[in-house]
């Protein structure tokens, strides 16, 4: 390091030469200045070569070359076994609900024949048996989603809430008990519904032993509950209730869920609750506790905190629980096997498609029936996500 200093040269000659004399940094002293503060100020300057900016990073988005080979490698046999088990099933099956098939052949057979849309118009356009049935089964699961839905959310965020209050004992006993239901095989949970609900139940049981003896043959009751409760205060169809609608009337199309529809909406509605009640349990436990605080500070009363502060805060998770709800409930089939053929309003179109494919032989008939209902649960899922947003802002 050198120092120069003294009168000469203007500061900036003086820098000049002594970075071309010099390749290491060095100190300029400017002349004292005479200060009228104070003493006289010597100012010091380091000069040298300028440093090299340094290297710029590589760029983090771009793939080395080879990498992108490397991972379809590695996700290879995920998408093998996807095409293989899903994709290509789907494809096949779309493909026999335009034929024939009987499945006593193989599908790709020269013996099936290719029937075009006939399939669908039979089941949507064609008057017939296979309509009629057809359109009962999306009457009896849509009646089913309308009810189930709404009553297994409620059920499941009531249930949350009470295991999640901070003044309940033993939570890990209420919090398995409610669960244990959902990890109990629906099979066995059907059975010993149909037993409490059948003519001589235990329902019925309880019933009489008060003194209602007109009970009816609950699972197998086929009324309808909107003309049940209609009969009872003395409306009857009208004239505009026989008017056709696929095969079915105007007057059984708003006839309501069936009496055993409603022993399945509640069986399944007290099963189901407990898998969405965790979800509500860990969306409330996101929530702090200086919220309700200060909702109380301010004087809110446990309901309006509930409605106004809690319920907003569940929001995505409330459109989850009724989108997971509304995509389970169209597909259900298990129960309305064990309910039965001899019972048509628990006819739903999943089981349909069963009966119509591995009893009746006609494997190109229940394929359509399930892309219909595929296509159903899509266009409304849609609907369902564009009508309910997830964003709070909106």
């Amino acid at each position: 390091m050198a120092s120069i200093s003294g009168p000469g040269p203007s500061s900036g000659e003086a820098l000049g030469a002594v970075s071309a004399s010099l390749g290491a940094p060095a100190t300029v002293e400017e002349p004292a200045r005479p200060s009228p503060a104070g003493p006289p100020v010597t100012r010091h300057f380091a000069i040298g070569r300028r440093a090299k900016s340094p290297a710029r990073p590589r760029a983090t988005g771009t793939l080395r070359k080879g990498e992108g080979i490397f991972g379809w490698l590695f996700m290879a046999p995920a998408l093998a076994i996807l095409l293989l088990f899903v994709v290509l099933p789907i494809l096949l099956a779309l493909y026999v609900s335009f034929t024939n098939w009987s499945g006593l052949t193989p599908p790709l057979s020269p013996k099936v024949q290719l029937v075009g849309l006939s399939n669908y118009r039979m089941l949507l356009t064609q008057p017939g048996l296979y309509q009629a049935n057809f359109a009962e089964s999306i009457r009896n699961v849509f009646y089913y989603v309308i009810f189930t839905v709404p009553l297994q959310t409620a059920l499941a965020l009531g249930l949350a809430v009470l295991v999640n209050n901070k003044f309940l004992k033993a939570k890990g006993f209420f919090r398995s008990a409610y669960y244990l239901p959902s990890v109990t095989s629906s099979i066995a949970i059907t059975v010993i519904f149909m037993y409490l609900f059948q003519g001589q139940g235990v329902v019925n049981t309880i019933f009489h032993f008060f003194g209602w003896h007109s009970t009816p043959d609950w699972v197998y009751d086929q009324n309808g509950l909107f003309t049940t409760v209609l009969s009872a205060i003395g409306v009857s169809s009208p004239g505009w209730g026989n008017h056709l609608v696929m095969g079915l009337s105007a007057w059984q199309w708003l006839a309501g869920p069936s009496i055993g529809m409603c022993v399945m909406i509640i069986m399944v509605s007290w099963t189901t609750a407990g898998t969405f009640m965790l979800f509500f349990l860990a969306a409330l436990q996101q929530i702090s506790d200086d919220i309700d605080e200060a909702t109380e500070i301010d004087g809110a009363t446990p309901w309006q905190r509930f409605r106004r502060v809690t319920v907003p805060l569940l929001r995505p998770t409330l459109v989850l629980v009724f989108t997971l709800g509304f995509i389970s409930t169209w597909q259900v089939f298990d129960q309305s096997y064990l309910f039965g053929p001899a019972n048509p309003t628990a006819i739903t179109p999943a089981f349909y498609a069963y009966q119509v494919s591995f009893q009746d032989s006609a494997f190109g008939m229940g394929a359509a029936i399930a892309f219909l209902l595929f296509a159903l649960i899509v266009l409304l899922t849609l609907l369902q996500r564009k009508f309910v947003k997830e964003d709070l802002t909106k």
